[in-house]
């Protein structure tokens, strides 16, 4: 990929660096990590064809906001870095932030909880709150073998549509969302939807049923509180974001760098 040197960082994109160094320290904290696979990107503010993404080759635990590389939808590295980015990695989340300018930030990853669920013909079952929030708001799409052929853009964002989550058949998890907190917190519930699920079949007793009308009352419940948030002119998923932070300063602050 070439690389070419862009402008001088401002505050907003360091405050995205931030953020999204963040989300990844937040997802090793929670073991939701995969070794130095999966990714989480961010869009960098002001632009519509350029994103950040974790540089290939470390842990999740390692990112920094400095390390993360800056990239735009036609794989040209944007700033002078040591690293490089996983093919994959770029194949899907450059099709979604080229072609949902709503998802300021896409989260990825390979959860034994979620490639599970993902791996059954059944998918995400409407058996717990956390799985009611993405009743009818979730998108599947069907596994190609491993990501790097860039023709599958196309048929991954056909297939997310104007969804926010999305099960990669046989493959993975993943979300996106209006901000860097929107997008982790839907993957931290959506993989909790999944492990109580795996936790309720294993048992061999049958979930308790709920009801169409309480699955779609529940969801609708969820897209209300966003939607009164956000005409107050708050990020719904901030205030939780900041207990996060909360619980992760106290271990480190190194992803500031």
């Amino acid at each position: 990929m070439k690389t070419r040197q862009n402008s001088k960082r401002d505050e907003r994109e360091q405050r995205v660096r931030e953020d999204l160094a963040a989300a990844y320290r937040l997802i090793a904290h929670f073991g939701l990590d995969d070794s130095i696979d999966t990714h989480i990107s961010a869009r960098v503010p002001g632009t519509r064809d350029q994103f950040l993404i974790n540089p290939y080759g470390l842990l999740f635990q390692e990112i920094t906001a400095s390390s993360l590389v800056k990239i735009d939808t036609e794989g040209r590295i944007l700033e002078r870095t040591d690293h490089v980015v996983n093919p994959a990695g770029f194949v899907i989340h450059s099709a979604i932030h080229q072609a949902r300018h709503d998802a300021e930030c896409v989260a990825h990853t390979h959860t034994v909880a979620g490639v599970a669920v993902a791996s059954l013909a059944c998918g995400l079952q409407p058996c717990n709150q956390w799985a009611l929030q993405f009743h009818r708001r979730i998108a599947y799409h069907a596994f190609e073998g491993i990501a790097v052929d860039l023709e599958e853009r196309a048929r991954l964002v056909a297939d997310l549509g104007t969804y926010r989550a999305m099960i990669l058949r046989n493959h993975g998890l993943l979300t996106c969302g209006s901000s860097v907190a929107e997008a982790l917190i839907l993957m931290l519930n959506l993989d909790r939807a999944c492990r109580v699920q795996l936790a309720v079949q294993a048992s061999g007793q049958a979930p308790h049923p709920l009801s169409d009308d309480v699955c779609d009352l529940t969801a609708s419940q969820y897209e209300q509180w966003e939607g009164i948030s956000q005409a107050d002119g708050d990020d719904p998923y901030r205030r939780e974001w900041d207990a996060y932070m909360r619980r992760l300063n106290p271990t480190t602050t190194s992803y500031l760098d």
